[in-house]
């Protein structure tokens, strides 16, 4: 049934670009409508901000999708629902290893799963992958840009602002070991929707601070700083040029 409105986002299906690049925050989405041609906003509902443009000749919806996975899950399957064939996440995260600094990339392959979405959604033990040709688009595109940038496993958990020690907790020092290159909380919701509705899904990521190096808290966490205004831009181009060559 065409022309229905979806009823979180309130995307009509048959509206979105077969290519969609998804970020948390509506003032980054807005940011990378501005690299479109024929920019259109479609709705902004709740965390919901999505437009759609052309990029090199290329139709691409951008959509903001808030903090967290439970609520970017809806984002993703009503972009799904509405005609998207292809999701890349365009976010930040913290680096867990000592090589990956402030202004870096992380180009995702797969994300340790610790999340009350993932608990309630899929199997324990089910992966969370991204699509391996959408990793190959992606590491091309980081190649010919000048931005110093990782590739592999990052962790997707739901808490940000510590509470208390409980068995749930990640240990950043034991994911450090495990090569875990970075701490983030969206990319597995990504990957579970896409691997569930067949959906390819991919994700690049800016390093906005060492979590190794300093906790997350309100006094320390600053997103806002030039280092990674820049690192931004890039994984926009980034991924921008993925979708328009796969």
């Amino acid at each position: 049934m065409t022309n229905r409105q979806l009823p979180i986002t309130k995307l009509t299906i048959g509206s979105v670009s077969p290519s969609v690049l998804v970020c948390g925050d509506p003032a980054r989405a807005q940011q990378i409508a501005r690299y479109l041609e024929q920019a259109e906003e479609l709705v902004f509902n709740r965390e919901y901000y999505v437009c759609k443009g052309v990029y090199q000749g290329t139709p691409v919806t951008v959509c903001s999708h808030g903090v967290g996975s439970p609520g970017a899950a809806i984002a993703f399957e009503e972009l799904i629902a509405a005609g998207a064939k292809r999701l890349v996440r365009v976010g930040t995260c913290g680096g867990l290893q000592p090589q990956v600094q402030d202004g870096h990339l992380v180009v995702v392959t797969a994300a340790v799963q610790q999340t009350g979405y993932g608990r309630e959604t899929v199997p324990p033990g089910y992966p969370a992958v991204a699509d391996p040709e959408m990793v190959l688009a992606l590491r091309r595109a980081a190649t010919n840009h000048p931005q110093t940038w990782h590739s592999g496993i990052v962790i997707t958990r739901d808490n940000f602002y510590p509470g208390v020690p409980t068995i749930h907790t990640a240990d950043y020092q034991v994911m450090s070991q495990a090569n875990v290159l970075a701490v983030e909380m969206e990319c597995a919701a990504l990957f579970i929707v896409g691997s569930l509705r067949g959906v390819p899904t991919g994700a690049i990521l800016a390093v906005d601070g060492n979590v190794l190096e300093k906790k997350e808290s309100m006094d320390a966490y600053d997103p806002h700083r030039e280092v990674v205004k820049t690192a931004v831009a890039a994984e926009i181009e980034i991924a921008l040029a993925a979708v328009s060559d796969s």
